[in-house]
């Protein structure tokens, strides 16, 4: 089973997009939506961000593990069927935040989607109580990439 976010681009309006992630699919619906898909165990990130005549409503990112069948999940708008929340948060503000902690780890040559899942709930822990996260290192990297190899 895979897990499908269906996006929407208006320009200034509803912009829905993948910040990262491996996708095992992608279907084209309209000139402004499309439907991406990710395989179970994949990490992506979505941002979502909308506004009307007053100004914006809504500014969010949710990171996500995609969830195989039968495997509990949250929901999320646009996400189906859900997926294990690492990091969900919302304001501007904080979205910008874990924004640079992906651009952070990316200035690495590291690939946001292979980041241990711990990092971005940490990440999400530390930027809802107004705290700096700790930076995401290649040595703590190697650390996950040693650990991954002995649990699996």
């Amino acid at each position: 089973m895979q897990t499908r976010v269906h996006l929407t681009w208006i320009e200034g309006r509803i912009e829905r997009w993948i910040r990262f992630g491996r996708m095992a699919g992608e279907t084209i619906l309209t000139r402004t939506e499309k439907r991406v898909a990710f395989a179970p165990g994949a990490i992506f990130a979505l941002v979502r961000w909308s506004s009307n005549d007053h100004g914006t409503v809504e500014s969010r990112i949710d990171i996500l593990r995609a969830v195989d069948a039968g495997e509990p999940c949250s929901t999320v708008p646009c996400v189906t069927p859900g997926g294990e929340l690492l990091l969900r948060l919302s304001g501007w503000p904080k979205v910008e935040a874990a924004l640079r902690s992906v651009d952070i780890v990316e200035s690495y040559g590291i690939a946001p989607e292979d980041v241990c899942p711990d990092h971005w709930r940490h990440v999400h822990n530390r930027l809802t109580a107004a705290m700096e996260p700790r930076p995401y290192t290649p040595a703590r990297h190697a650390a996950w990439l040693k650990r991954r190899m002995v649990t699996t």
